[in-house]
């Protein structure tokens, strides 16, 4: 591990002016790519004490051991600059955007004598126009297919076409008037090219100009009794037409744009784009990152930006880019976008309306998408397996962890302090198990100390349950669900405290884990072996996971565990730290919401949920009801004498300055008109 201060350039060595810089490290290979407007500043925000710096970009400084910079004159400049380094040295702490699938395009080599319509994968080649990404090869197909009746460009391969050459005669296609045939030179060179060009065109959203030339022609045709040819015209545009019906119209004012959605994590993210031309989705294409840089949604949009247009040219830019939130700064981007087009380029937010409305459906695609890649990381029951591997190499385990349970505590500044208990068996998830705890001993920000109380609840359930039986139960694989861990999916008083599973029977804190994981570093790990050594438990691992570094913490141990970045079982850890983190946070928050719903109206007997949204509804407010008469509360149907009277008991015990609450939307209705 380099120090930085030891290849810090010296003071006024670096130029106040945009340009883009690398780290190497010790064999000279580059390791991050940046841009700057004032290379000064940015760099020296490199070299300050390492505890300022994100956990990121302090193992990016501390692996690297030397930076160079190139001075350029614009901005714009050090973003192409940045881009083509960004493509040539692959440095391993930038975010790299990588296809989340194999999406097809519809590809036409114009780069050929004889340009050939096919579908193709992969990186794009100098030369090819390419449409899409489609979701589905058969899509192009079937559109290929539509559309050759009208434009019969070549769709063989270079073997098929030379073998016709030589024999003489055109394939099936040929014959049947959806290939013009150069190959045996039923038309040269030239109208062939005209051929594919035509087909671009039409590809590339300029569809009307042709339809209405066809439509032309085939009146004329009818009008001068050439009525095959007007046959052939009118079932030219049927075909063209069904080929533009199969892309549903997204945006009535024929729109050229494409949109951008994020989806992300603390360590991923997903990128998806809807490709919209003439109105109309003409494709839609995915890419997934690791964030191994420390990277927001702004700078994400960007290097999505010149990933997707950094080998465009024209109109494959379009008028439009449609993202959830601007590069900062915004201006060299669009200029950039702007120079490739050779136009003007409109980058913004969409806000309202049928964009708007549009940019939430690529969102939906992109979190679906975020959970598509990791839900098919989890699954693979190899990579399960080499994970579990990993781990019990790197914490020096006997034998695999197939049952590994994780904790992590939540509060809210120290108010409603929970814990959650996560299980994973084999990998996966098993959420019946899932267990969450109220600290009531204490109050406030000691995590350390709410971690020691859970691991020995959860612990001492566990010898109890031992000591009663003597062995494990057979057939009961669900943990106990009293006031020690409410079970998952419980509901009501009795359910909290007297867990049980479909069968009736309760449920049982039995089964041990291999592994215990904790969401913390150094401070929460020993306190958890504490807990155990004072049950005299010993044959449970303990480890922690710490947010800052991703680092492995095991207990006595001064240094970490540093587990490679792209390790599964790195990612199986993260996972569980994870789900534990959100089953806390989900909890809490719903703590938190039943006690801001409390009202008066509950301390009167009788009155249930549906009159008592009544009466607020009625009144609009507790403040309103609480100055309302029996009679005037007997107005709301359903509401008797008795009941009114008793409203009106238990309204006049409560303080007027209490925030009245709404039970119908459970907010606080402070004042009236509010």
């Amino acid at each position: 591990m380099a120090d930085p201060s030891s290849y810090r350039p010296k003071p006024g060595q670096i130029p106040d002016s945009p340009g883009v810089y690398r780290f190497r490290d010790e064999h000279r290979r580059v390791i991050y790519v940046g841009k700057a407007k004032s290379l000064r500043s940015r760099l020296a925000n490199y070299f300050q004490d390492l505890a300022n710096l994100h956990p990121r970009t302090r193992s990016m400084v501390t692996t690297a051991a030397s930076v160079d910079w190139t001075v350029v004159a614009t901005e714009v400049e050090a973003l192409q600059l940045e881009y083509s380094w960004i493509k040539e040295f692959d440095p391993r702490f930038n975010v790299k955007y990588r296809d989340d699938k194999s999406y097809p395009s519809l590809a036409v080599t114009m780069n050929e004598e004889f340009p050939r319509v096919q579908v193709m994968r992969g990186p794009k080649r100098k030369g090819v126009r390419y449409f899409g990404p489609y979701a589905h090869a058969w899509a192009i197909r079937e559109t290929v297919d539509l559309m050759l009746r009208a434009f019969p460009v070549r769709t063989c391969s270079a073997g098929v076409f030379k073998r016709s050459a030589q024999i003489g005669r055109p394939c099936l296609l040929g014959y049947i008037g959806k290939c013009s045939a150069p190959c045996v030179g039923r038309v040269s060179p030239e109208e062939h090219r005209e051929l594919a060009e035509e087909f671009c065109d039409f590809m590339a959203g300029r569809t009307g100009t042709y339809l209405r030339r066809l439509e032309r022609q085939m009146q004329e045709a009818a009008e001068e009794m050439e009525y095959e040819k007007a046959a052939r015209l009118r079932d030219d545009i049927e075909a063209l037409t069904r080929a533009m019906e199969k892309n549903a119209v997204v945006l009535a004012d024929a729109t050229d744009a494409d949109l951008m959605a994020v989806a992300e994590d603390e360590l991923e993210a997903a990128v998806q784009i809807f490709h919209v031309r003439g109105g109309r989705v003409r494709g839609q294409r995915g890419w997934v990152t690791d964030k191994v840089e420390e990277i927001g949604t702004p700078g994400l949009v960007e290097h999505a930006l010149q990933q997707l247009y950094g080998l465009e040219q024209g109109d494959a830019v379009p008028k439009e880019v449609l993202v959830p939130a601007l590069p900062e700064p915004v201006e060299p981007i669009a200029q950039w976008l702007a120079e490739r087009r050779g136009a003007g380029v409109s980058l913004r937010v969409p806000q309202r309306g049928d964009k708007r409305a549009l940019m939430e459906t690529v969102q939906r695609n992109a979190q679906q998408s975020l959970i598509l890649h990791k839900t098919k990381r989890a699954s693979d029951l190899t990579t399960r397996s080499r994970a579990l591997e990993e781990i019990a190499e790197a914490l020096d385990l006997d034998t695999a962890p197939l049952r590994i349970e994780c904790f992590d505590i939540s509060h809210l500044q120290g108010d409603d302090v929970v814990a959650s208990m996560v299980v994973l068996e084999d990998g996966l998830a098993r959420k019946s198990e899932y267990r969450r705890f109220q600290i009531k001993s204490f109050a406030g920000q000691d995590d350390v100390r709410a971690m020691h109380e859970v691991i020995s609840r959860r612990f001492r359930r566990y010898l109890q349950e031992k000591q009663k039986t003597g062995e494990w139960p057979e057939g009961e694989n669900g943990l106990d669900g009293d006031a020690d861990g409410a079970p998952t999916g419980s509901s009501g008083p009795a359910a909290e405290l007297h867990g049980r599973d479909e069968d009736g029977r309760p449920k049982k804190f039995a089964y041990p884990p291999q592994l215990l994981v904790v969401d913390g570093g150094k401070p929460q790990v020993a306190a958890a072996k504490r807990a155990l050594d004072e049950l005299g438990v010993d044959d449970v691992a303990v480890c922690g996971l710490a947010k800052r570094l991703e680092e492995v913490w095991l207990p006595h141990e001064d240094d970490p565990v540093v587990l490679p970045r792209t390790s599964e079982g790195l990612y199986l850890l993260q996972r569980a730290r994870d789900e534990a983190h959100r089953f806390a946070i989900s909890y809490q928050r719903n703590k938190r919401g039943k006690a801001l719903k409390a009202s008066p109206l509950d301390a009167v007997p009788g009155l249930g949920e549906t009159r008592k949204q009544a009466l607020i509804k009625h009144f609009g407010s507790l403040k309103r009801l609480r100055a309302a008469t029996v009679d005037e509360i007997r107005e709301v149907p359903g509401v008797g004498r008795k009941t009114a009277e008793s409203v009106v008991a238990a309204l006049s015990r409560t303080a007027p300055a209490a925030p009245a609450v709404n039970t119908a939307t459970g907010e606080i209705v402070e004042d009236e008109g509010t």
